[in-house]
């Protein structure tokens, strides 16, 4: 007999920091209000102090892109653990303080929509959740996790539910939080298991159109078009005879620059993405988010490769040792990884299995109930 479920409604606060955790939380609202529940989708840098939220993205992106070394030691200071979970190093600064400002204003938009529960799919708003609904200012709130190397900055025990992209991160959530954390699999929406076949054949011609005979192998550089060695990378591949597509998503300088470049295929922001990958090799990642776990979804094998600073290490990371993705540390080791992978054969079908195999349960469906 089907459960009952009682409809509700649901609250989504999310981050405007590139696109993966917007994409996460209209996914979530799309799912919930299919099933008939009401749902509303607040940025928790609109709720910052005029002007604040521009600025720290435009921080964010600016140290990403001209001092990546900058971003490492803010993660390594405020992100990743030290020593026994939980704890901080005295001299390390803390986040309470930006959370104490997020607080009030959080709690104002509950009390005006007045949501059944609250989910948070960024970090930050985690923190904010967390402190409102431990001192009773909040509904049972759930966080859903879309980094595969959780960072302290996800966790706080005010929490009601942790979903989470595999068991290892909800081991660890449990292990420092002390409260439920169930594995579920990333969010990604249906299109990329579902690709027709009519897409996937205009994405063949097209590309057959570039590279004649040349496999394709595309690379992520998120919304923002950041990355290391981008170009230089695709000429490696353009020299081994693949058709590298750069996805230089809304970086008109970054796309302005690769499409000079002979055998490089630029693309901007690509709104078919989902018959792109159906039509497509391998994916070159550098930040184990949203391309990564939608690639997989769609099939398409994954080698992270120059990740980004901070939270993108240690994704490629985590990622590679669960044996979802490959892990490059060499242009050799690349071009060995691609070897392996791109063409059909157990090589491929194994880790292609192996990787949607984390796709569990709808995270939807365990926030609904």
């Amino acid at each position: 007999m089907r459960e009952m479920v009682v409809m509700g409604r649901f609250l989504i606060i999310s981050a405007s920091m590139g696109a993966g955790h917007d994409a996460v939380a209209a996914e979530l609202s799309a799912r919930l209000r299919e099933n008939g529940h009401h749902t509303a989708c607040a940025d928790i840098l609109a709720l910052m102090p005029a002007g604040a939220g521009r600025a720290m993205r435009a921080a964010y992106r600016g140290t990403l892109r001209h001092c990546p070394w900058a971003y490492e030691a803010v993660y390594s200071a405020f992100f990743r653990e030290r020593g026994v979970p939980g704890t901080r190093a005295s001299w390390i600064p803390d986040t309470d303080l930006l959370a104490a400002v997020l607080e009030p204003r959080l709690r104002r938009l509950i009390d005006r929509w007045r949501p059944d529960s609250v989910v948070s799919t960024f970090h930050q708003a985690a923190q904010v959740t967390g402190r409102l609904r431990a001192s009773g200012g909040c509904p049972p709130s759930t966080v859903v996790v879309t980094d595969f190397a959780v960072h302290r900055q996800w966790l706080h025990a005010g929490n009601d539910l942790y979903l989470c992209p595999t068991e290892t991160v909800a081991a660890r959530v449990r292990t420092v939080t002390g409260r439920p954390a169930q594995a579920c699999g990333p969010i990604v929406p249906a299109a990329f298991t579902a690709t027709s076949q009519d897409r996937q054949s205009r994405w063949a011609q097209t590309l057959a159109l570039h590279g004649p005979g040349r496999q394709v192998v595309l690379l992520s550089t998120g919304a923002w078009g950041t990355g290391s060695q981008l170009i230089n990378t695709a000429k490696l591949l353009a020299g081994e005879n693949y058709l590298p597509v750069l996805l230089c998503g809304r970086d008109r300088r970054l796309h302005s620059r690769a499409k000079k470049h002979p055998g490089v295929l630029a693309m901007g922001w690509v709104q078919d993405l989902p018959g792109l990958m159906s039509a497509s090799g391998a994916l070159v990642d550098n930040a184990a988010g949203q391309t990564a776990v939608q690639a997989i979804a769609a099939g398409l094998p994954v080698i992270g490769y120059h990740p980004i600073p901070g939270h993108g290490v240690e994704g490629v990371r985590e990622m590679a040792s669960a044996g979802i993705t490959a892990h490059a540390a060499s242009r050799s080791e690349l071009l060995s990884a691609l070897d392996r992978l791109i063409c059909p054969g157990p090589t491929r079908t194994n880790r292609i299995a192996a990787a949607r195999a984390i796709f569990i349960s709808d995270a939807a469906e365990l926030i609904a109930r």
